[in-house]
């Protein structure tokens, strides 16, 4: 395989695209964020990455708080939009027809629209150069119970998410994997015909119960 060199850049892909909400419900803002994941697990812990510039950088620096909410692929409009436009300029909750819903353990909105909802506080904020990274405990996680099944198994491939790639949106595809499927053991299949005979080389239990 033959690659360019193309020197350092921001390549990798895909990243989520997800709406950070910040301020609160009377007064609630909104931005579209791409440069953010996870960074810790215990205490949970993410990040979201802003440029200075940004309303939404101004209003967590003074507040402290967040709240990450996932795409779907019917929102991917409203996601987009909400990156074009500054909440200095307007409402975007109100532009975009959002639904502003307290949230669970911080002062920030949620988006009552969105799948999930991650609320986070602001541990640090770090200066990079182009933008200043928040990173943030996790305080809650809120999940659409549409897609918990009776068992409590979150079922995020039923949300719809999608994806960002190099100024692109797309939505994600079919499965092709789940963790620790290459090093798995294959369970031995058996034909009807094996089946049958397998149970037939069962002997009843009182059979066995009156040889012993």
């Amino acid at each position: 395989m033959s690659k360019i060199s193309f020197g350092p850049g921001a390549m990798l892909a895909p990243v989520p695209a997800v709406l950070v909400s910040s301020g609160s419900v009377e007064k609630p803002n909104v931005c579209t964020v791409a440069w953010t994941g996870i960074i810790n697990t215990k205490p949970s812990q993410t990040y979201i990455s802003l440029r200075k510039s940004r309303y939404s950088h101004s209003i967590i620096s003074k507040t402290g708080e967040f709240v990450i909410n996932l795409t779907p692929s019917s929102m991917v409009r409203i996601c987009d939009r909400c990156g074009v436009y500054s909440g200095r300029d307007r409402d975007k909750f109100a532009d975009c027809s959002l639904t502003a819903e307290p949230s669970q353990t911080v002062e920030a909105p949620s988006i009552a629209e969105s799948p999930v909802s991650i609320e986070c506080r602001v541990r640090s904020c770090i200066e990079l150069g182009s933008h200043d990274m928040f990173i943030a405990d996790v305080t809650a996680v809120r999940i659409d119970e549409k897609i918990v099944d009776p068992s409590g198994r979150i079922c995020l491939e039923k949300a719809g998410l999608c994806a960002y790639v190099h100024g692109e949106y797309y939505s994600l595809g079919k499965k092709i994997g789940s963790f620790g499927f290459s090093v798995k053991k294959k369970q031995k299949k058996y034909s009807p015909s094996e089946t049958g005979r397998k149970a037939k080389v069962k002997k009843p239990q009182n059979e066995r119960r009156n040889k012993s």
